[in-house]
């Protein structure tokens, strides 16, 4: 069932003026009779005279508040419905009345001068409360984004975005790159270093040695079963692979000591020839290019690459809404920590704050003028489309209170003008 909307209670107040302004204007009529019935003698003369006075000024305002909102009694009066048909010309001098007392760029920009924007927002911010405040509403609304994001949309926008850039990536042109800045200052020769020194590390392991003895042992066995029967019968053969692997270790670091000791080292020069032909290659040669462009798009069209790459939103939206989710928020906490951050900046730095109340002063100089005629042509564009009607009765049920008080004072006033002008009469008369 439909509710049934509460009467306007300004359209009851104004119909109660309304018939009090015509009981005052029957009123005065009635008395204006009777006065002459009597003879408008002693005190009906003055009766007449007040009520005949009163009679025309409520009728004079009667009309003049009529012919505001319409024609009175229909009848095409000139200069009458004045709002009606004067709706255009209201409307444009109503656009610009807002657009010269509330739009004017100079007092706008003096009164957004004196309130210090700056300062003031840097008051507000250095609150902790309220930096808390402004970073859980940004934690809450995040949360409502990822909610409203489609997450289907958005893994196959993304996975479209990684692959369409990894095909574009020159990967060999990269690696001549990565590789360019490990060589630059000898980097390289620290990585190697670094590499020899940790297999001169493995090397030297017992287990290493051992398992280097029983392959050793094994091979003897499987390439040379006569030999290794007979080198048993003199000497166990597993002492003999202890015996090897020791010697065969202890070269190999020796040989790996001497490589870290001399910086001009063959292997170095080799190193270092081997990687700078190389860096060019990567850098001009075509030919490696295209198989590392191969390598490249053989590795994106991996199905186990593309799964990745479209699981990649899943794995994102899960950790961010793990974080916003909670009360200890690392991102709120660091929105939190920025605003603070901010705030206090604008408190202890004079020149930060008059850099940004300029910029603001500048952007509302810009915005206040290039919304000046556009607010002025909406307004007057508004109003124009208004129904008459309607825009009549709006104005009556807002004004209509206040005119009604105009006919009960031109009654009054009337008839004591009346009263006046019948005092002068007899005055004159003696």
């Amino acid at each position: 069932m439909n509710s049934i909307s509460a009467p306007d209670p300004r359209r009851t107040q104004l119909r109660r003026l309304k018939a009090i302004a015509l009981l005052m204007l029957l009123a005065m009529l009635a008395g204006f009779v009777i006065s002459h019935l009597n003879g408008e003698r002693g005190i009906w003369a003055w009766v007449s005279a007040f009520c005949e006075a009163a009679a025309v000024g409520a009728l004079a305002d009667w009309f003049a508040v009529v012919a505001l909102f319409r024609r009175p009694l229909g009848l095409p009066i000139p200069h009458t419905a004045i709002i009606p048909h004067s709706k255009d010309r209201i409307a444009d001098s109503l656009a610009v009345f807002v657009r010269d007392q509330f739009l004017e760029p100079k007092a706008l920009l003096a009164r957004l001068q004196v309130f210090d924007p700056a300062s003031r927002l840097g008051s507000w911010l250095a609150d902790p409360a309220r930096a808390r405040m402004l970073a859980d509403m940004a934690r809450g609304w995040a949360l409502q984004a990822l909610d409203f994001l489609d997450e289907a949309a958005v893994r196959r926008s993304i996975q479209g975005f990684v692959i369409q850039q990894l095909r574009q990536w020159n990967a060999a042109a990269t690696a001549g790159e990565l590789l360019g800045l490990l060589t630059a200052d000898n980097r390289h020769q620290r990585v190697l270093d670094e590499g020899l020194t940790r297999v001169s590390e493995w090397l030297d392991r017992p287990a290493v040695k051992e398992r280097a003895s029983e392959l050793i042992v094994r091979y003897i066995q499987r390439e040379w079963p006569k030999l290794a029967s007979t080198v048993n019968w003199v000497k166990p053969i597993d002492e003999i692979g202890d015996s090897l692997a020791e010697r065969l270790a202890h070269a190999i670091l020796g040989e790996l000591q001497q490589i870290l000791a001399e910086p001009e080292h063959p292997l170095r020069r080799d190193y270092e020839t081997w990687l700078a032909d190389y860096i060019g290659r990567l850098r001009e040669d075509p030919a490696l290019a295209a198989q590392i462009e191969q390598i490249k798009q053989r590795v994106i069209d991996h199905p186990a690459v593309q799964d990745y790459v479209q699981g990649l939103w899943a794995r994102i939206h899960a950790a961010l809404r793990a974080d916003l989710s909670s009360e200890d928020s690392a991102l709120a906490g660091h929105l939190r920590r920025s605003l603070s951050g901010v705030g206090e900046a604008l408190q202890n730095d004079p020149s930060l704050r008059e850099a940004l109340n300029q910029h603001l002063m500048d952007g509302a100089e810009r915005l206040t003028s290039r919304l000046r005629e556009g607010v002025t042509t909406h307004i007057a564009q508004t109003v124009k489309g208004w129904d008459e009607r309607h825009l009549v009765e709006q104005l009556e049920l807002s004004v209509g209170r206040d005119l009604q008080f105009i006919r009960f004072n031109g009654t009054l006033v009337g008839g004591l003008i009346g009263l006046a002008l019948h005092a002068l009469t007899v005055w004159l008369h003696w």
